[in-house]
């Protein structure tokens, strides 16, 4: 069974900071690739940061310079580091995982959200 633990979500004022984490859990195989994505009201989906096995990131251009991703591969778990928020980083932030679990197949797997909400 996949399961994501994600945590860190909230309600901050511009300018401020929050840190999400967000944990893969079950029987995991391999991962590759782990990221955050968003989706801000009838808006459509969009990455905001990934990370590769290797360690290789890259970023949305809106969030460059503000928003810094990692992760722990012995802990399946990645974070990102939000500073200087803005108003319009406000969304539902996904966590997505492109692996296999168990015997299943190599696909991308999606966490529940976390709502960011930046607001004064």
């Amino acid at each position: 069974q996949v399961q994501f633990v994600e945590s860190g979500g909230g309600l901050v004022q511009p300018g401020g900071s929050l840190r999400l984490s967000c944990a893969a859990s079950g029987r995991v195989s391999t991962i590759y690739d782990m990221g955050y994505y968003r989706q801000a009201p009838a808006k459509e989906r969009e990455l905001v940061a990934i990370i590769t096995r290797a360690g290789s990131t890259n970023y949305a251009g809106s969030v460059k310079g503000r928003f810094t991703i990692s992760r722990d591969s012995a802990k399946n778990t990645i974070y990102l580091q939000m500073n200087s928020l803005k108003p319009e980083d406000t969304a539902v932030y996904y966590c997505k995982a492109h692996g296999q679990w168990g015997v299943g197949p190599i696909r991308d797997y999606w966490g529940q959200g976390t709502q960011v909400t930046v607001s004064s």
